[in-house]
């Protein structure tokens, strides 16, 4: 980039030391502004610069336990917009790691994302999704659909199927220019998506799941919606140990904070 330009770093002996992370150029490389079924990405110039690992790099370090994710999450649609709602507790295993975890993250203005999974992961990769809307917006002239975000998304975490990363997320948004301006899709760490207009991750889901079937109604008020995502996180809370804590509800239609 143009910083390592100018402090010499590409130089270095410690520039020599690093190589380009080979699963990140094999998909900006299948991206061609040429191909119309593709999403328009161009191939970035300074792409053996962003992302780097060490030549030789140390064997993992073997963890004392099992790591056991464990959370609910939850997005639905409704007549007033999409609500997403999420506990606050991050656990490893038997262990409460913190009890105060931000699981729902604005990614744009018309986009929140709800994360489940492993920790890191999902941090990583909604930061890397952050990056890639604001580039495609400054390069394009035009904000990136609620499709095309999960279409990126699914894309970029494909190659990572079969390894130990853990990531699954939730996109709850609304779009202008489709039809149905509401949207609610679902992305996993192997790459699948699936769209719906109700989605509840972790492990608190088959308990959410319940609340929400018998309660989850189109011509709801936005009171009724998020007294519902309420109880569904509550119940599920309630029964799953690795759920807890508080409760992060968000409209993303109006996009502020409705109650936490």
């Amino acid at each position: 980039m143009a910083l390592e330009d100018i402090l010499s770093f590409k130089d270095s002996y410690l520039r020599e030391k690093w190589v380009p992370f080979s699963p990140f150029e094999d998909i900006f490389a299948s991206l061609h502004m040429t191909n119309n079924y593709s999403l328009g990405w161009r191939t970035p110039e300074t792409s053996d610069r962003t992302l780097l690992r060490p030549r030789k790099h140390s064997a993992p370090v073997s963890r004392p336990f099992h790591l056991s994710h464990g959370t609910t999450t939850l997005g639905f649609i409704f007549q007033g917009g999409v609500i997403a709602a999420a506990d606050t507790r991050a656990s490893a295993g038997g262990l409460v790691a913190c009890p105060a975890v931000h699981k729902i993250t604005p990614i744009h203005s018309h986009l929140v994302v709800t994360s489940s999974g492993s920790g890191a992961d999902c941090t990583l990769w909604e930061r890397i999704l952050i990056r890639e809307i604001r580039l495609y917006e400054l390069r394009h002239g035009r904000r990136l659909s609620i499709r095309g975000t999960a279409k990126l998304l699914s894309f970029m975490l494909h190659p990572f199927k079969g390894t130990e990363v853990c990531v699954a997320l939730t996109l709850c948004g609304w779009d202008k220019e489709t039809i149905h301006r509401d949207s609610l899709i679902y992305v996993c760490s192997d790459g699948a998506r699936l769209q719906g207009n109700v989605f509840s991750i972790g492990s608190g889901s088959p308990y959410a799941y319940g609340v929400l079937d018998g309660g989850l109604r189109w011509r709801m008020s936005k009171e009724e919606a998020i007294c519902l995502a309420r109880e569904a996180v509550f119940r599920a809370t309630h029964r799953d140990a690795y759920s807890g804590n508080n409760l992060y509800c968000m409209s993303v239609n109006l996009y502020k904070e409705t109650n936490k």
